[in-house]
């Protein structure tokens, strides 16, 4: 028996053995301890420094990273909010040397938010440009342009810049917007303005400087500066920028969204304005487009990212909002909308927004599809940062999200003390009831950052735990480098009241995926090659990039390119759109290493004029069938059903199809809402429709159709046609519920038959 016994011991062992290896196994990334960077963005609450007093007091700070020495490694710049911003230099191996005292970056009583590192002198080496905000009442709000000495030493060169700007500033990217070689700025900035005090007021093109309020006030709105060769000039009207104090920036993202060579803008704003997306117009000019290519965007759009997220060479947006993802905070935290201000925005002139991230799809023709719901990463809590980056080289930009809002000011039971405590007691006593005894009861719940693993077909699945993000945390800022130069990218988080976090990223030890490692070299100004565009093919597959360090929010991420290709061991080609059009194939890439490839001197060929001769034709194209417009009725469903998840009603017109007059042709009708004409539509042998008068239809006007079908109820060979009559907005025994029978004569001529439905009322919908 023991004999017997023993080998099965051995499988149990073994097995065991296995399982421990398993579940020992390290996650994809790993937060480093004691690398030496032990910056702490620490916000305290202060009876005159609070978020009462300044409406942006939690939104924390930044991350920018780059090599600032030219030794090879990523080095670390973090902003603070009350305390010093912090430059860390790589040593290699995971360790950093804070170097901020002899770099000559310390600044004494500024609230920073942003920062961007780019080469603005253009002499090869990384400068660091600093974004400033802060309470209304300190005017020390100045941006700082620090140039590189090229010794570890820094100049702060703001003013000879022209770009000392006093505002309150979110973020700048520097990018080549009018392609003349060098490199210009766009600046976005919040407001310190309470938002209520503007009412929701639709001035979207009146600049920050013609409101009339109180100078502190001003300082918001976006800012396009044109690089001057030694200085920078505004020229945000004349671009065709809003300027306006409605724009609460708060993200800003550049990639060439439609494909022309030219860079394009998406702006990030919070609260009611929408969102911009500014598409250049290759004259020094942009149009704001969002209206015509995005028909929703985020209520509080905080961060903001661009990059392809199906391999199909278009780039995608994706921005972050404040919709809890589980049940508890939910219910716990308020929101900032209804029905009723929602449509007091769009009566005003406002847009469709909704408290809810979004991913919006490039369609390839300037249109795109949002699918953060179907996509999966729709709530993510109050989110900030927002990157797409390749996290494990499988070739597919996943999404990394950080979160968490130092104190929960929407919580329902704050905002029930305030309202039925504060309130009250101040009334009675005729006293003021001390700032610090409210904030204490505000509560404070960290929560985790999110990771979501791109499945390759539009949707994603939460990789938050198996990725190793579970730590909760206050986290605003974020960005990606190679730190440790293995071909993975790693994370360096900013967080508020907690030590910033540095992830190293295991992909590479884990040996399953290949990556391909390139750094470009531009000319003329734009020595960085900010605005290229790389296209990695192996084989079948198509890996797209676009080099624009400034990204999610408050932040910016290194220049090298880190490219997973999968199981790739071969690199076809590797083809670099530099900023001015031009294109060049390189054929000797190879994976797992990082290749340096520098723009010719010489003008290459235009890599659009090509594209434009050889155009495929479209396989679907755009034809004026002679159809009408279906106009919905205002009937709110929520207000007789408060807990619809959506508006039953506003589903759109039920439609049927069949040949209704014998000729082969299939025919279409399309019922109507409340108040509309439905329509009867022949089809020709042009593949064109045309109206069909049908009096008997005429008399039904103020019927809400939820229910339509043609088929052959008399048993005659046609089709006759079946409405079915439902809605909210109908009362239970009017006329407005009988439902009807139309029975076709063959020739596609209908009268009602008033004896099919005798006293049947029933509120009918399609399944």
């Amino acid at each position: 028996m023991i004999k017997c016994l023993l080998p099965l011991s051995l499988i149990f062992l073994i097995a065991a053995c296995r399982n421990t290896d398993k579940e020992h196994k390290p996650a994809l990334f790993t937060l480093q301890e004691n690398t030496g960077i032990d910056f702490n963005n620490r916000v305290i609450d202060g009876s005159l420094e609070n978020s009462f007093y300044f409406r942006n007091y939690y939104n924390g700070g930044g991350v920018a990273v780059g090599d600032i020495n030219n030794d090879g490694f990523c080095d670390v710049f973090l902003t603070s909010n009350m305390g010093q911003n912090k430059l860390y230099l790589n040593k290699g191996n995971w360790k950093f040397e804070d170097i901020t005292g002899s770099s000559g970056m310390r600044q004494d009583s500024m609230w920073s938010t942003g920062a961007v590192m780019a080469d603005i002198n253009n002499d090869g080496w990384l400068d660091v440009y600093v974004c400033n905000s802060g309470h209304m009442a300190n005017g020390n709000r100045k941006n700082k342009l620090y140039i590189n000495n090229r010794n570890g030493t820094f100049t702060e060169e703001a003013k000879k810049y022209g770009l000392d700007i006093i505002a309150y500033t979110t973020q700048v990217s520097f990018f080549d917007y009018d392609l003349d070689g060098d490199l210009d700025c766009f600046m976005i900035n919040n407001s310190p303005m309470p938002i209520n005090n503007l009412g929701y007021d639709n001035r979207r093109d009146l600049p920050e400087k013609d409101w009339t309020i109180a100078a502190f006030l001003k300082g918001g709105g976006d800012h396009l500066f044109r690089n001057e060769g030694d200085h920078y000039t505004e020229v945000t009207k004349k671009a065709g920028i809003h300027g306006s104090l409605i724009s609460f920036g708060l993200g800003v993202s550049v990639g060439d969204v439609n494909n022309d060579g030219y860079p394009d803008v998406y702006v990030a704003n919070d609260s009611y304005e929408r969102d911009y997306l500014y598409i250049n117009q290759k004259d020094g000019t942009f149009r704001d487009e969002m209206e015509a290519c995005i028909e929703q965007n985020s209520f509080s759009s905080m961060g903001a990212d661009i990059a392809d997220i199906n391999n199909d060479g278009y780039p995608d947006i994706f921005t972050t909002d404040m919709l809890p993802g589980n049940d508890y905070r939910l219910k716990t935290l308020g929101a900032f909308d209804n029905i009723d201000l929602y449509n007091k925005r769009i009566e005003v002139g406002l847009y469709r927004q909704f408290m809810k991230n979004c991913l919006m799809v490039n369609n390839g023709n300037n249109e795109f599809l949002e699918t953060a719901y179907y996509s999966g990463v729709s709530a993510t809590d109050w989110s900030w940062g927002a990157l797409f980056f390749d996290a494990d080289n499988d070739g597919y930009n996943d999404i990394y999200v950080c979160n968490g809002i130092n104190h929960d000011v929407t919580n329902l039971d704050f905002m029930d003390f305030f309202a039925n405590d504060v309130i009250k007691n101040m009334v009675q006593s005729g006293k003021k009831q001390s700032t610090d005894s409210v904030l204490r009861h505000i509560p404070i719940n960290p929560v985790p950052n999110k990771a979501f693993k791109n499945n390759g077909d539009l949707t994603f699945s939460d990789a938050t735990n198996a990725w190793g993000f579970s730590k909760p945390s206050f986290s605003n800022g974020a960005a990606y480098g190679d730190l440790d130069n293995d071909g993975d990218l790693d994370l360096v988080i900013n967080n508020e009241n907690q030590e910033a976090f540095v992830y190293r990223n295991n992909s590479r030890e884990e040996g399953v995926n290949n990556y391909v490692g390139i750094k470009l070299k531009g000319k003329g100004g734009n020595g960085y090659g900010i605005g290229s565009k790389l296209k990695v093919y192996c084989d079948s597959s198509v890996y797209y990039r676009e080099l624009v360090p400034s990204r999610g929010f408050q932040s910016s991420v290194d220049y090298k390119q880190v490219i997973g290709v999968g199981k790739h061991v071969k690199i076809d080609s590797v083809v670099v759109i530099w900023p001015d059009r031009s294109y060049n194939v390189y054929r000797d890439v190879g994976v797992n290493k990082v290749t340096e490839l520098s723009q010719p001197q010489q003008q290459g060929k235009n890599a659009y004029e090509e594209r434009r001769a050889g155009a495929e034709v479209p396989v679907l194209e755009v034809k004026e069938l002679g159809l009408d417009r279906h106009q919905e009725d205002d009937y709110i469903d929520y207000y007789d059903e408060r807990n619809l998840p959506q508006q039953l009603s506003r589903q759109g017109p039920q439609v049927a199809v069949g040949d209704v007059n014998g000729d082969g042709l299939e025919d279409m009708y399309i019922g109507s809402g409340k108040g509309q004409s439905r329509q009867l539509y022949i089809q020709t042998r042009e593949g064109k429709f045309i109206k069909s008068q049908q009096k008997e239809f005429d008399q039904y006007e103020d019927f809400e159709e939820t229910a339509v079908l043609l088929f052959d109820a008399d048993g005659d060979g046609d089709k006759d046609l079946f409405i079915g009559a439902g809605g909210n907005n109908m009362q239970k025994g009017s006329r407005q519920s009988e439902h009807r029978l139309y029975i076709n004569d063959g020739k596609g001529n209908f009268s009602l038959d008033v004896s099919a439905f005798p006293g049947n009322d029933m509120n009918i919908s399609v399944a």
